[in-house]
């Protein structure tokens, strides 16, 4: 079982928000502050623009979706008021749905916009007024233009998981979307890390902002960390068995590609698990079906590629397992992130090849501790890996195109085959002259016609006889 972990916070009454968001809060299970939202809320309400840097998992969200409610419920307009951007869709939903929990008990209604689904609902939002939108940047820019929205009413723009933003490369339409957006406006810039080009981005729209950094680029303290160093043709093996001997509620493991992710889910669902995965060829109603199914319980392991990393807020997720390591050490921050949320403790398993070990180092920089090399009890780990077989061609040799159908092996009977065959191949000698025999059918031919000829001259003799 998971247990909190014990830590003196503020009480969500000191804020002094307006009572209407008390219910949404109670309903919500929210009873002291995080961290970031001790000193992020006080600034919000003040109006000030923020930057928050902040671990994953550290309640950023509800950091800025507090106050601003509580800025919305003084007054009374329509039209959008407040503009969150996000990378994906599935931080999009999420943010959404707590903005949906906290305003229990207020008129205040929220809208997503993103790439994958129907648009008409999200034009409706844009031409009829929806007090908080939460949007991609594509979708946000090509719905805009068509309706020609001006936001002339927007008091606040959030940009949360900046980083994520970058990396995907949607600055250019981050700097689009703020070129029509009113100059007069709060704006709060949330993310789990702070590189130079989000640096720069934060002078370019936020007007003297105040600076709170909590546990800057390091994992959540209440995960535990464990490696274990395996030959890649094990991995499979080892998962299986970790699955086996580790009691675990609820298990998101992390690949490195889409396909791997949808393989292994496969695989690990033949293990007797009740598996789903969730990756980039999913449609929207796959995503939605894999998410709910595993916060709900009915999929106990979920296999995920790095889309699941981000902002996807799941209680009583137990363990983390990287299949694959990461390519960054954000990477890895954001996928341990999953775990150990809200202080609770979980976690994070990382099958380690020979290959990884030099990530593995700059992991252990930011941990600032070694990892401990564990082996499993029991585990074969002596298996050799299967011999590879590679297709021949006639000379005996491997052929240079690999994506042959493989018909012939190296193997000593196969070459004693292959000689065979080329030597029955020349026992008959050289094939006949085309142009020889083509020229004895005509001859044939023609001395048939002559024949025929004859025979019919000779009737026609007969017959006038």
């Amino acid at each position: 079982m998971l247990q909190f972990v014990k830590k003196e916070f503020m009480d969500f009454n000191e804020f002094k928000l307006n009572p209407l968001l008390n219910k949404g809060i109670s309903q919500a299970g929210y009873v002291v502050a995080t961290p970031i939202q001790q000193k992020a809320i006080p600034v919000v309400l003040q109006g000030k623009d923020l930057i928050g840097t902040a671990q994953t998992g550290t309640g950023k969200t509800a950091a800025f979706v507090l106050p601003i409610l509580n800025k919305l419920l003084s007054s009374k307009k329509r039209r959008c008021r407040a503009l969150i951007l996000t990378p994906t869709r599935e931080l999009a939903e999420q943010i959404h749905n707590t903005i949906i929990d906290l305003a229990t008990g207020t008129k205040i209604k929220s809208a997503t916009i993103y790439g994958g689904v129907n648009e008409q609902a999200q034009l409706r939002a844009l031409r009829y007024g929806t007090e908080i939108l939460v949007a991609c940047p594509g979708r946000l820019i090509d719905l805009a233009e068509r309706t020609n929205e001006k936001f002339e009413d927007l008091d606040i723009l959030v940009l949360d998981e900046a980083d994520r933003m970058f990396d995907m490369g949607f600055l250019p339409a981050i700097n689009q979307i703020i070129d029509f957006l009113p100059t007069k406006r709060q704006t709060l810039l949330f993310s789990a890390t702070f590189p130079p080009e989000i640096e720069k981005l934060s002078y370019q729209c936020l007007n003297n902002p105040e600076r709170i950094a909590v546990g800057i680029s390091r994992p959540a303290y209440t995960v535990s960390h464990a490696l274990y160093p395996v030959p890649d043709h094990l991995k499979v093996s080892l998962l299986k068995n970790l699955l086996k001997t580790t009691p675990a509620e609820s298990v998101l493991i992390f690949t490195r590609t889409k396909h791997r992710a949808k393989r292994l889910a496969v695989q690990v669902g033949r293990f007797g698990h009740e598996t789903t995965s969730l990756h980039g060829n999913c449609t929207q109603g796959q995503r939605q079906k894999a998410l709910s199914g595993f916060k709900e319980g009915k999929f106990q392991i979920m296999v995920a590629t790095d889309i699941a990393a981000r902002g996807l807020d799941i209680d009583g997720i137990s363990h983390v397992i990287n299949y694959d390591v990461p390519d960054t050490a954000e990477a890895y921050i954001h996928r341990i992130g999953r775990t150990g949320r809200a202080e609770r403790t979980g976690d994070a398993f990382t099958l380690a090849t020979p290959q990884d070990e030099s990530m593995i180092k700059i992991f252990e920089r930011i941990l600032g501790q070694k990892l401990d090399r564990n082996v499993l009890e029991g585990f074969d780990y002596s298996k050799a890996a299967p011999r590879k077989m590679y297709p021949l061609s006639g000379t005996g040799k491997p052929t240079g195109n690999n994506n042959r159908r493989p018909t012939r092996y190296s193997t000593d009977s196969s070459k004693k085959n292959i000689r065979r065959d080329k030597e029955e191949k020349t026992a008959f000698g050289k094939p006949e002259n085309k142009k020889y025999n083509l020229k004895n059918n005509n001859s044939k031919l023609k001395g048939s016609n002559t024949t025929r000829a004859r025979r019919s001259s000779t009737k026609r003799d007969i017959n006038s006889r």
